[in-house]
């Protein structure tokens, strides 16, 4: 399943003590709405891309390792009443190979810096 634009920022999913969570909200092509947390944003050849996983509750009783990875494209726009806004699309199949060893190497180092404290 593919997740289609439509990012909402759910607030209920929001915990008090995460408030720096990054929820959006997605359907797919059969209508079904899935919330996704952004795990990290990076560029790549001057374009934004976001590394998404599904929101949890309490991320601390997850296993990440376990969790699907969704990568997309970020395309910002102006709405009608002028403020910004972001679209997640699926970046072209073309780059997805290079986005997913860009992902794997940046969560790689992050393995890493954690075990070195």
């Amino acid at each position: 399943m593919t997740p289609e634009m439509n990012p909402e920022l759910n607030p209920d999913m929001i915990p008090e003590t995460e408030d720096e969570r990054d929820i959006v909200e997605f359907t797919d092509d059969a209508g079904n709405t899935m919330l996704l947390e952004v795990m990290d944003y990076f560029f790549y050849n001057g374009e934004e891309f976001a590394a998404l996983c599904e929101a949890k509750e309490n991320p601390a009783d997850d296993d990440p390792d376990d969790d699907p990875v969704y990568i997309m494209k970020i395309n910002v726009f102006t709405d009608e009443n002028g403020e910004e806004m972001e679209e997640f699309v699926s970046p072209d199949d073309a780059l997805m190979d290079k986005l997913i060893q860009i992902v794997r190497t940046r969560f790689g180092e992050d393995d890493e810096d954690e075990d070195e404290e």
